[in-house]
């Protein structure tokens, strides 16, 4: 009992110790979180475009590559209608039947009719037996991955078309003959004026990797210093006959203004982004980190507690109107693998 009280305190303090890291971290990254989206699983159902039904709800005989069950695709679409309008939470749906009756392919043309905004996430029963991981973490991850999140950011940017770009060179601070770039000055250019910044050499180098000419309309953001070439000014349209550009108008209003961005995410992305230790690298400053992130699994369990404050961060957003949640549907194949 004495060595079971011992571990019991120092998981305590272990806890207490991620408690107060996050504690310091404080606000949630809500920038860099990385789409943990599966791949989409290539089947026999990749011409399935919807469930084919016209537009009083019933179905049509040939349609959106579905072919006959007429009766079960006006039924998928009342329950489409129901995710739709936010009645069907908390609620399951069985789709049962032989071998190739087309249950995969109802679920998979119910995910299209929703569209791309409401996420859909395929699994198989088989998946949640794994010798890593609990069978409820991973039901649990699915779920998550199932829960949209919309976030409504404003972001400061500054938009124009590129009128001068000119690096400007200082001494080497390592010594030597080697000139080093201190800053560039890029001037922006809307239809209402134009404005001249002195930017880092960091941002120089995403220009350079963005192939970023004078002529280009570009954005710049604020905060993070990111840099988006979004196409060549369509006052240069006439230079060739023929060519791969895209060209676009000229930015209206101000050159530095703020915008509203709008980014979607599911519940496991925040999970996944702040279960990594330290936020990006895990350890990977020593060699024994290093050597440990290599050995590891990618599989790892993402804590209940972790669970909770992202929830209620995520509450607080949501109050406060900054985010708001997206519904999704979670779809399990084969789903009598389950005991």
């Amino acid at each position: 009992t004495s060595f079971i009280e011992v571990l019991r305190k120092e998981t305590r303090c272990v806890h207490n110790a991620q408690a107060r890291k996050h504690h310091h971290e404080g606000r949630m990254k809500i920038d860099e979180v990385q789409s943990t989206t599966r791949e989409q699983r290539v089947a026999a159902h990749t011409h399935i475009k919807g469930l084919g039904l016209g537009d009083d709800g019933s179905a049509l005989s040939i349609s959106s590559g579905l072919v006959g069950q007429e009766k079960a695709r006006e039924a998928a679409g009342v329950v489409v209608e129901l995710i739709r309008s936010k009645k069907m939470a908390g609620r399951a749906l069985l789709l049962a039947g032989a071998p190739g009756t087309g249950k995969t392919a109802l679920a998979l043309a119910v995910a299209q009719e929703l569209g791309p905004k409401v996420p859909f996430c395929p699994m198989v029963g088989s998946e949640v037996y794994s010798t890593e991981v609990k069978k409820t973490e991973i039901l649990m991850e699915n779920f998550r991955r199932a829960i949209g999140l919309r976030i409504k950011e404003q972001k400061e940017v500054y938009e124009g078309e590129v009128t001068q770009l000119t690096p400007e060179e200082g001494e080497n601070p390592l010594g030597g003959y080697g000139r080093t770039i201190s800053h560039v000055v890029v001037s922006l250019r809307t239809t209402k004026g134009s404005k001249q910044l002195r930017l880092d050499p960091s941002i120089y180098e995403q220009m350079q990797k963005e192939n970023v000419s004078v002529g280009d309309v570009i954005y710049i953001e604020g905060s993070t210093g990111a840099v988006k070439r979004v196409g060549r000014s369509d006052s240069y349209a006439v230079e060739f006959d023929l060519e791969a550009e895209d060209y676009v108008p000229l930015p209206k209003g101000d050159v530095h203004k703020r915008k509203d961005v709008v980014q979607d995410v599911t519940l496991h992305d925040l999970d996944a982004a702040n279960a990594k230790p330290g936020g990006g690298d895990a350890g990977g400053n020593t060699l024994a980190g290093a050597m440990g992130s290599l050995l590891k699994n990618k599989k790892t369990e993402i804590t209940e507690k972790l669970r909770n404050e992202i929830n209620r961060v995520v509450n607080r957003y949501i109050d406060q109107g900054i985010a708001e949640l997206v519904p999704g549907v979670l779809f399990i194949d084969e789903v009598h693998m389950l005991d």
